[in-house]
């Protein structure tokens, strides 16, 4: 018997759909033998060990049969740990134990302790946003990633913390809400560790930085060591004006798509400050790799940007030692 789930994985900061596809086959010769392809990563082939053993010890039925799990497109490369609970609905899904037709229209991912615990993920607020544009109609993922994934409006986003709760819920068990997305104003209170007010003297520098947070300029600041550069340029993001929802949703993907978000769940509000070494790499700075990452360039989005000491250093692009980005 052949079964579908639905998950997805990140390409940047972008999320791509991805159909996990099952099949028993009770009567192949090497019983037990678990296959999966669709150029699964390292993270993704070892899957099958983190699935097996978060079945059994959540107390239900691993098939005994032989299993043959297709992440597709194919030409796809699949990559991190978040296809573990996907893959385990649809295994349960193709021998019974969970409702195959709740599969349909249902995004879900999730990566699995041994325990058949489910462990946070990246980019969850990029996977409900393409949901919406696929229009799916639900997304179970970790309840600590809920509130993060329950801005996307048009889709139900159910948070849970093991599997056997994804069985009760699929199969239609009471006691599971949405989770609705909510903007509070205790949110928007920001707490930065530094202020502005903080500076003093330096009134040509104050009023410069002002007026570059006022209309979003970029500056070089030239000066001995010493003279404050970086002490100003730390506190600049204390006086840019607070993030809208839409800015915000902006910088809380490039974080959660990097696992950068430091704990936090739902929205980022804080203006991103960063300061890369002057030794570091192009991709580094302006993002890439073999597995496209946003770099410092795109970690700074909405925020400030501070290239220190940047005619030490060929990597940096062209612009000013330091940009308000």
């Amino acid at each position: 018997m052949v079964s579908q789930a639905h998950s997805a994985t990140l390409i940047g900061i972008d999320a791509l759909p991805v159909v996990v596809e099952v099949d028993l086959r009770p009567n192949a010769v090497e019983q037990g033998n678990f296959q999966m392809v669709g150029l699964p990563d390292q993270a993704v082939a070892e899957s099958k060990v983190r699935v097996k053993s978060a079945i059994k010890n959540s107390g239900l039925d691993f098939p005994p049969t032989q299993i043959v799990c297709n992440l597709a497109p194919g030409d796809l490369r699949k990559e991190g740990p978040a296809l573990d609970l996907p893959i385990a609905a649809a295994i349960l899904a193709a021998c019974g134990q969970i409702s195959a037709a709740e599969l349909k229209g249902t995004l879900i991912l999730g990566e699995l302790g041994l325990d058949g615990m489910i462990r946070p993920i990246n980019g969850a607020v990029s996977v409900a946003l393409m949901g919406v544009e696929k229009e799916f109609k639900r997304l179970i993922l970790p309840t600590s990633d809920a509130a993060e994934a329950a801005v996307a409006p048009g889709i139900e986003v159910y948070g849970i913390d093991s599997l056997i709760q994804l069985v009760e819920l699929l199969n239609g068990a009471d006691g599971y809400e949405s989770v609705k997305f909510e903007d509070r104003a205790s949110d928007h209170l920001l707490d930065y560790a530094l202020d502005y007010s903080d500076v003093k003297g330096q009134r040509q520098a104050v009023r410069a930085l002002e007026i570059a947070a006022a209309g979003g300029h970029n500056v070089l600041m030239v000066g001995p060591p010493g003279s404050g550069k970086t002490m100003l340029a730390r506190r600049l993001p204390t006086i840019l004006p607070p993030l809208g929802i839409e800015e915000s949703i902006e910088v809380t993907r490039i974080y959660s798509a990097c696992g950068q978000k430091g704990g936090k769940q739902g929205l980022l509000w804080e203006r991103p400050f960063r300061s890369p070494h002057h030794s570091a790499s192009h991709p580094a700075i302006v993002g890439g790799g073999k597995n496209p990452k946003p770099g410092e360039v795109s970690m700074a989005h909405k925020g400030v940007l501070f290239l220190d000491e940047m005619p030490a250093q060929r990597n940096y692009p062209c612009g000013s030692e330091f940009d308000h980005a």
